[in-house]
């Protein structure tokens, strides 16, 4: 991954391929952000003036490119947008530096080292600066070049990929200061975890399937001192884990359920994240239409959530019990796979009639999250990419938050918001119950289809144990993104809610949440 370094060196006087500032967008036209006064300096004081010649507006995601003036030690100079001038006194917002700093690493793929300058009020905003530019930094090459001719000769033309930008030197912070060292420690760790979980979501999924990701997870187990349970096909027949053998046996890959215990000895709170694992679906008897399948791979995204959660709280020895569970299948039409119509019987004892085998997430999280439930946890987080009817009502960059606890919903909420993560909290309506009602099991995987992302929380809360705060979080939309990569977001997969998830830890390590 790309290094972060705190530098000791000023704007003027720092030797690198660029130097990244800060333009905002004023009242009368781009204004030069703090951090950049010596680059100002160096351009007589018309850095502003220049930029706006150029069409600049200092607009979030504007980038603008400039040969740097003599009195710099570097060749280039980067301007990228931070949006409106904040307030008088009032400082630029986190996000707003996180995603100009991401914009920035994009720009800069192929160089080896880049300067920072952007405005470093406090050690959030250093911090905020350094996660939006290493995680602009990402790049997903494991399938590019490698022994191909071809790709190598494209490479050695400049034709090929670009690497990513391989050193951020960050300016304005104090790099001696226990505070800042801790702030970009923690940026380091958090990122590099998240960047983990993008590779998986982006790994085919003739190499990404249950075992291999279970295999993955116990590596990583044995690397950060986590403790790694996988139980097999046979463990599941043998246990009673009827959703997730029901949503797996249509596949050549068997599923699997891995627990990932990470334990301090200080510990006061558990907390429990379950994630669904899908590792491709195809619907399975039920099968999605043409066009659905091509991105089913980011299907097993909560549980690379939940994977990437736990290594970060192993990494930041948060003082909390963090256990993960990684419901893991695949979702296949054969012979062998469950029909609409089915019934299968869960591992709390349930039914459920199938009456599509599309609605296999909630399947497959009903059973990890009962199994979770068994060993009491404070509170009880699921992550899937679990309907989308979710992407309908909140689009591609917001995820929904259900819960039974309202205050414990909020409290998710609004740590979703301070890490830059859209969110939103959404209701279970009593009434949408009734709908699954089955005249053949106790309940079935479908209900209403308006408000179908209600009806599938609905579905999850029935398998939460009493006494038990929950929620769950539906990152259906941002998980996985098609588009053009914006902000420090890629094309592909983001990792979305892993952010929120580490905050709700250390939160939970602090006594924050009761």
């Amino acid at each position: 991954m790309t290094a972060l370094t705190l530098s000791t060196a000023g704007a003027a006087t720092l030797r690198a391929d660029a130097l990244v500032v800060g333009v905002a967008k004023g009242a009368k036209g781009p204004v030069v952000a703090p951090g950049a006064e010596a680059v100002d300096k160096a351009f007589d004081g018309k850095l502003a003036t220049v930029l706006e010649t150029l069409g600049a507006s200092g607009a979030e995601g504007e980038v603008t490119k400039l040969p740097a003036p003599a009195g710099l030690k570097v060749p280039v100079v980067i301007a990228v947008g931070l949006g409106s001038v904040p307030e008088k006194d009032a400082a630029f917002d986190a996000e707003a530096l996180r995603r100009a700093a991401g914009c920035a690493s994009r720009a800069l793929a192929g160089s080896k080292k880049a300067g920072f300058a952007l405005p470093v009020a406090s050690v959030e905003d250093a911090e905020a600066v350094a996660e939006g530019a290493l995680l602009g930094a990402y790049a997903f090459t494991a399938y590019q070049g490698g022994e191909n001719k071809l790709a190598a000769k494209d490479k050695k033309n400049g034709n090929g990929p670009k690497s990513p930008l391989a050193e951020v030197a960050l300016l304005g912070t104090k790099p001696r200061d226990k505070a800042f060292k801790a702030a970009a420690e923690r940026a380091v760790a958090v990122v590099e975890e998240i960047n983990r979980a993008r590779d998986l979501i982006n790994t085919p999924p003739n190499d990404l399937y249950p075992e291999s990701f279970a295999a993955v997870a116990t590596a990583a187990g044995k690397e950060h001192g986590i403790k790694v349970q996988v139980l097999d096909e046979k463990a599941l027949v043998k246990g009673g884990f009827g959703g997730l053998l029901g949503v797996g046996q249509g596949s050549t890959h068997g599923p699997r359920l891995v627990k990932l215990a990470y334990t301090h000895p200080k510990a006061e709170k558990t907390l429990a994240l379950v994630g669904k694992g899908i590792t491709y679906d195809s619907g399975g008897i039920s099968l999605k239409p043409a066009g659905h399948n091509e991105t089913m791979k980011c299907d097993m995204s909560g549980a690379a959530a939940v994977f990437a959660t736990v290594v970060a709280a192993a990494r930041l020895g948060l003082q909390v019990n963090v256990t993960g569970w990684l419901a893991l299948a695949e979702n296949m039409p054969s012979g062998n796979a469950t029909r609409p119509g089915d019934v299968l019987r869960m591992y709390s004892g349930k039914t459920v009639e199938v009456l599509n085998t599309d609605a296999e997430g909630r399947l497959v999280l009903a059973d990890a999250l009962t199994r979770a439930c068994e060993e009491n946890p404070d509170a009880i987080v699921d992550v899937a990419t679990l309907t989308g009817a979710m992407v309908l009502a909140l689009g591609h960059r917001t995820f929904g938050i259900m819960a039974n606890d309202d205050a414990f919903r909020t409290s998710i909420h609004e740590i979703a918001e301070e890490v830059g993560e859209a969110s939103w909290p959404m209701p279970l309506p009593a009434d949408l119950r009734k709908g699954m009602d089955s005249p053949t099991a106790d309940i079935a995987n479908m209900g209403e289809r308006m408000g179908g992302g209600l009806v599938a929380g609905l579905f999850l809360q029935e398998f939460v144990g009493e006494g038990i705060a929950w929620a769950h979080l539906d990152i259906a939309g941002p998980a996985f993104h098609e588009g053009a990569p914006y902000g420090y977001t890629p094309k592909g997969g983001t990792g979305s809610a892993v952010r929120t998830l580490v905050k709700l830890a250390e939160r939970t390590a602090a006594g924050d949440l009761g």
